[in-house]
């Protein structure tokens, strides 16, 4: 969903999240070396430097230049922060080099997970622990949905996946974590959002920035842009529906490497 509404969209998205607590319960201690595989902007870099500490150092890697312009401002007086330009499949990095490595919505996206992972392991150290935060069902949870809704909400859903984007990711990674070997593996469900009558501002301007990033890809399924933003309508309509409820949940699959 690479557009340029994107990095504001991820760094909203990040602070409605209580990140921290979820960097800390998995793992994540002061003094250690982390790499944020997939940064982004930079928002979780700046979580993940603060619990390390200036004992520990954090590495932030993203395929983005734009990104990592934004993460590098961000960072700005964070010394112990460094970013480097990569794809996660691979790392221009040695091997067990990291204590702990953070990656969130970034497997979702690539159509190979298992060589992103693997490589993801393969530099994080013995013992160290790899952690991958992913959207579960993104935002198919309603009740109760409109009639006809389903039908156009699986048109949009297949239109997505068929450009790369895998809406249940956060449910595979256990079992990708099981055949690469990793022990000790924990799974925490946290709500993304979960919405009991009428959403929020920012959720729907969330959603509204989405749908605009996914015109291109998304509305020749509907035949042109009109039916699309009339699908997208609908959706933000049940966003306000006050008799609706609305959630979404993230799988944080967390493993040790042998």
């Amino acid at each position: 969903m690479e557009s340029e509404f994107e990095s504001r969209r991820l760094a909203e998205q990040a602070r409605a999240l209580s990140v921290q607590h979820q960097l800390s319960t998995t793992g994540l201690k002061p003094g250690m070396k982390a790499l944020d595989a997939g940064c982004g902007p930079g928002v979780i870099t700046a979580d993940m430097a603060g619990l390390v500490g200036a004992q520990g150092s954090v590495l932030g890697v993203d395929l983005h230049p734009q990104r990592l312009e934004e993460a590098r401002a961000h960072c700005a007086a964070l010394t112990h922060c460094s970013f480097l330009q990569g794809d996660v499949r691979k790392l221009a990095l040695d091997s067990d080099s990291f204590d702990y490595v953070w990656c969130q919505y970034v497997i979702e996206y690539l159509r190979d997970p298992e060589v992103a992972l693997a490589e993801l392991l393969r530099v994080t150290r013995p013992g160290g622990r790899l952690v991958i935060s992913e959207v579960d069902g993104l935002g198919l949870h309603n009740w109760p949905v409109p009639h006809g809704f389903e039908e156009d909400s699986r048109k949009f859903i297949s239109a997505v996946s068929a450009a790369g984007f895998d809406f249940y990711m956060g449910r595979k990674v256990f079992h990708l974590f099981r055949r690469l070997g990793l022990e000790h593996i924990r799974v925490h469900m946290s709500p993304l959002w979960v919405v009991a009558g009428t959403a929020d501002d920012r959720l729907v301007s969330d959603w509204r920035m989405r749908f605009t990033a996914l015109e291109p890809i998304v509305a020749p399924a509907f035949g042109g842009k009109e039916a699309y933003w009339a699908f997208c309508q609908r959706y933000l309509a049940l966003l306000s529906d006050p008799d609706a409820l609305k959630y979404s949940v993230l799988l944080i699959t967390e493993g040790q490497k042998r």
